[in-house]
């Protein structure tokens, strides 16, 4: 058996969570999904995770066949990421009320605990939003939209110009004013790569090698999606999954300096990024509803995964709910109104790959307009 402790992670003050019976790569699996959040919590924790070698249990009923199942005990998902065959019990009619997660060690991530962390959050009435955050020239910055629309390329953009970092992927927003990020790693992906030279030469041999196999991969299942071999179809199917594994994740201190790293600032301008089939970068002035109705479609799409899995627990116990989880929708649209309504908005629309530093000043110009302009 090894050595084992408990240890608490604390989101701001916003959300605590407890690991139980944790390894050392336990703790590392929960640090690679939240960033290196630890610390003391003088409170209850909201989530706690219990780790375990096997969850002993009867025999399950099915509901994704193979994915999730249930018994007396409660309720099970059976697989983790890559499909790795090791099992979690998630309580979520707790959702918002003191789940206890249990977690066997084989999985490689806690499933769904950074969705059930922000509907915590959420029911606690902080909005947690799909977005970078940045501050340059003491103008705090809010880079939002839908999945590949330019927010981390963004953020990349403005770091290299001397902004200090907030967040990266989920920002948070207490209504205050404020905006609270988390220092989880930031994915690069291999064309973020060829344009930043340095960051690369800055990587570990091993690192730089296997980006160099997974590019070289990618460039040759392409070719054979385009060909006429036999298989074509396979390998146009395959493509996608084999170019997005061309990436490294590197922790927003390694990336940009310890000293960067602030983890908040103030709410002064928000910037809705569009991926567009147009090779030209527009600016344009976003109307006080627009991103908030934009963003309540897309954080909607984020919850598809883990309201997938609550409706496969509702399947197979009718009679529990969490109404965390059930409201979750419309406390999202009411607090993005609030919050974001309140604030000057621009839109920028551009191609997708793009020139990162373009895109930096294209998003930095507009953010320094609507905020100088009178709401």
């Amino acid at each position: 058996m090894p050595d084992t402790t408990s240890v608490e992670f604390d989101l701001h003050g916003i959300v605590g969570i407890r690991l139980i019976d944790a390894t050392r790569s336990d703790i590392a699996k929960v640090e690679r999904q939240l960033g290196p959040l630890r610390a003391t919590l003088t409170r209850d924790p909201d989530i706690v995770v219990r780790f375990v070698d096997t969850i002993a249990t009867g025999p399950l009923h099915y509901v994704g066949l193979g994915q999730t199942g249930f018994n007396e005990d409660g309720f099970f998902v059976l697989q983790g990421k890559a499909n790795t065959p090791a099992r979690a019990l998630i309580p979520f009619e707790h959702v918002g009320s003191r789940p206890e997660i249990v977690c066997e060690r084989a999985l490689p991530a806690v499933p769904h605990l950074l969705a059930i962390i922000n509907l915590t959050a959420l029911d606690k009435g902080v909005l947690p939003l799909h977005a970078s955050a940045f501050v340059l020239d003491s103008l705090g910055v809010l880079v939002t939209g839908w999945a590949k629309s330019g927010k981390t390329e963004s953020l990349l953009a403005c770091m290299r110009q001397g902004a200090s970092y907030v967040g990266d992927e989920w920002v948070y927003l207490p209504g205050d004013g404020s905006m609270l990020g988390v220092p989880e790693p930031i994915r690069l992906w291999a064309w973020h790569l060829d344009q930043m030279p340095e960051i690369l030469a800055s990587r570990t041999r091993a690192e730089r090698t296997r980006l160099s196999a997974w590019k070289s991969a990618a460039a040759l299942t392409n070719a054979a999606a385009t060909s006429a071999v036999p298989g074509g179809a396979l390998f146009r199917k395959g493509a996608p999954i084999v170019a997005r594994q061309a990436y490294v994740q590197i922790p927003p201190a390694d990336l940009f300096g310890p000293e960067a790293i602030s983890l908040r600032g103030s709410l002064d301008a928000v910037v809705l990024v569009l991926s567009s089939e147009s090779a030209d970068i527009v600016v344009e002035d976003a109307g006080p509803t627009e991103v908030a109705g934009r963003m309540a479609a897309s954080l909607a799409d984020e919850r598809t995964d883990v309201m997938a899995c609550y409706t496969q627990f509702r399947y197979a116990f009718p009679e529990r709910r969490s109404a965390t989880i059930e409201t979750a929708e419309a406390l999202e649209s009411e607090l993005l109104h609030k919050i974001l309504a309140e604030r000057p908005a621009a839109k920028v629309s551009h191609p997708y790959p793009c020139d990162i530093a373009e895109l930096g000043r294209a998003v930095l110009s507009a953010a320094r307009g609507v905020a100088k302009a009178p709401l």
